[in-house]
């Protein structure tokens, strides 16, 4: 911890959380959320530009990690900038590194999910060699630029037909494909996004719509964020353990994208966790934990 830090404790459940605030490079107050056991895992949110609670402990992954939350800039337990140009997604490797730094580490082990493992490998890309096993969790793939096409979604969709909210979902997802989709159109899509669509997958949409930084979204892959070729090369040249871990029927990013994302790295295994949606510590706690905890060691 250092000079420049302070820290307040909690207990959720039988967990004990530890926040703590570090200062970026540009003086911004930056949070992160510590819990669980063993060597730290610096977990990078999703949204894109959401705080790090809807990731919970991982479905127990902190049994087996001490868990190292961030929340990004402007959300959460972190200040809002001065510049708000920083909310973009390849600005956003100073505050990784700035954390590693604070965390007394040489190497940090990095799992991102969704938006986030953007950032994951736009910090691998500026910092090979301060990352030593790299977990990207249900990605997207804008910063390596996979494409997605409306067949790939349509037919991962597909799997769910025997659901019952399934018709108008669908009928959501084609107008979303076809360019026409609204706010309402989007959100009537969000039952993909979880391998049951029950109350608790609400609850979770819910609280997280309610914390996303709609401003910093907008920002987060705003022009100059993403040089594909020039990431893709870099990944190209990364030697360390790669896990590339997809939901079955996850329409945000289909195993066969997430497949082709693990193509672009030397030494990664992809893992397809069935059943699973955009949130697999969710769908089968133990599956996944087994998953990621099993390739950390």
């Amino acid at each position: 911890m250092t000079a420049d830090s302070t820290a307040t404790a909690t207990t959720v459940t039988t967990v004990t959380t530890v926040t703590t605030a570090f200062t970026a490079p540009d003086g911004t107050r930056l949070a992160y959320h510590a819990l669980g056991e063993g060597p730290p895992l610096i977990c990078l949110p999703g949204g894109p530009m959401q705080d790090s609670a809807y990731l919970g402990d991982l479905g127990g992954l902190a049994a087996h990690r001490r868990l190292i939350l961030l929340d990004p800039r402007g959300t959460g337990g972190s200040a809002v900038p001065r510049d708000t140009g920083s909310y973009r997604c390849d600005r956003l490797v100073d505050d990784v590194e700035t954390l590693r730094l604070h965390l007394g580490l040489d190497r940090a082990d990095l799992l991102g999910h969704s938006a986030g493992t953007n950032l994951a490998v736009l910090y691998v890309a500026r910092h090979p060699e301060r990352v030593g096993r790299l977990a990207l969790i249900t990605p997207s793939v804008r910063a390596v630029d996979v494409p997605i096409t409306g067949d790939t979604r349509r037919g991962t969709a597909l799997l769910r037909e025997g659901e019952p909210w399934f018709p108008a979902a669908f009928a959501a997802l084609e107008a979303v494909v076809a360019g026409k989709g609204d706010a309402e159109t989007f959100r009537a899509v969000d039952p993909f996004f979880y391998g049951r669509w029950d109350d608790a997958a609400r609850a979770h949409r819910d609280a997280g719509e309610a914390r996303k930084n709609a401003e910093a979204g907008e920002v987060f892959g705003s022009e100059g964020a993403f040089d594909p070729a020039a990431t893709r090369a870099a990944l190209a040249r990364f030697t360390s353990p790669v896990l590339v871990l997809a939901g079955e029927v996850d329409l945000n990013t289909p195993p066969a994208a997430a497949a082709e994302v693990a193509g672009l790295f030397p030494r990664a295994e992809s893992a397809v966790q069935p059943g699973a949606g955009h949130f697999p510590w969710l769908d089968d706690p133990a599956r996944f934990v087994s998953t990621v905890a099993a390739f950390l060691r």
